[in-house]
């Protein structure tokens, strides 16, 4: 179900990892984020729209994830966009035949039979020098970074202090760095924290990828929590921060992130 968060946005969340699918008004239609993962979800959602005369306009993945790829052929065949670099990693996995296969592997087996993949991933690469996403609503800046995963975007609805934060930022979730694309991830990410900082007072809202929506201070917060986070994993330290109890997975991929960048040094 739909909820609003801020005039003319509106939050749908998935019992997997409570992701959040965002949707934001515009003057014909939406801008669909990141729709979700469950197939009976994509299909509620659908409905929502429709009982809310509102066609899906355009729509955007933050990164090139399979749980942000996704989507449901009742959205319609808006356009689908991304960072040109997550396109680009998104064409490159999708030009092996064998790819959809192996996303079923990593897709935890209790729900891998309620994932539709048959339109996963067919989006659209901005220009690399887009600042805004192509679409007649509000402006929606995209703020892009190398944390997490190639081409990764946060997105911000301006007029509605809305910071749409892929995944970071999260209450529930530790930062996970990129640690087989990148040179740097610890710095990455912390570049990624400081591009935040830069917008934090134009921010009355955040929307993780996963997690619950939070208000200004909490935004902050998450930032100093996550910055806290991997400061402490590049200093070999056990960071004291509540969501390694979320899920066992949770501490379990802190302690690959630890072993791995041990590696690296």
């Amino acid at each position: 179900m739909l909820r609003q968060v801020a005039d003319g946005v509106l939050v749908h969340e998935s019992a997997f990892c409570q992701s959040n699918a965002v949707v934001v008004r515009g003057r014909a239609g939406v801008l669909l984020v990141d729709p979700g993962v469950l197939g009976h979800e994509l299909d509620c959602l659908v409905n929502d729209l429709r009982e809310l005369d509102q066609p899906v306009v355009a729509g955007f993945s933050t990164h090139p994830h399979w749980d942000h790829l996704l989507w449901r052929a009742g959205f319609g065949e808006a356009p689908r966009y991304g960072t040109a670099r997550c396109a680009a990693a998104v064409r490159d996995r999708l030009s092996d035949p064998g790819f959809r296969a192996r996303v079923a592997t990593v897709i935890p087996a209790d729900i891998v039979e309620q994932v539709p993949l048959d339109l996963l991933g067919l989006i659209t690469g901005l220009p690399a020098d887009a600042t805004s996403v192509p679409w007649d609503g509000p402006r929606v800046r995209i703020i892009e970074h190398p944390a997490h995963a190639p081409g990764h975007a946060a997105l911000l609805v301006e007029d509605r202090g809305v910071l749409v934060a892929g995944d970071m930022l999260s209450d529930l979730l530790i930062p996970i760095l990129d640690l087989n694309g990148t040179a740097d991830p610890v710095e990455d990410y912390l570049a990624a924290l400081r591009l935040f900082d830069a917008v934090a007072g134009e921010v009355d809202v955040v929307v993780p990828g996963h997690g619950s929506v939070g208000d200004a201070d909490q935004a902050r917060a998450r930032i100093d929590q996550d910055r806290a986070y991997v400061r402490a994993l590049r200093d070999g330290e056990t960071p004291a921060d509540p969501r390694l109890a979320a899920f066992d997975w949770v501490f379990d991929a802190h302690e690959g992130q630890r072993q791995g960048l041990a590696r690296r040094s």
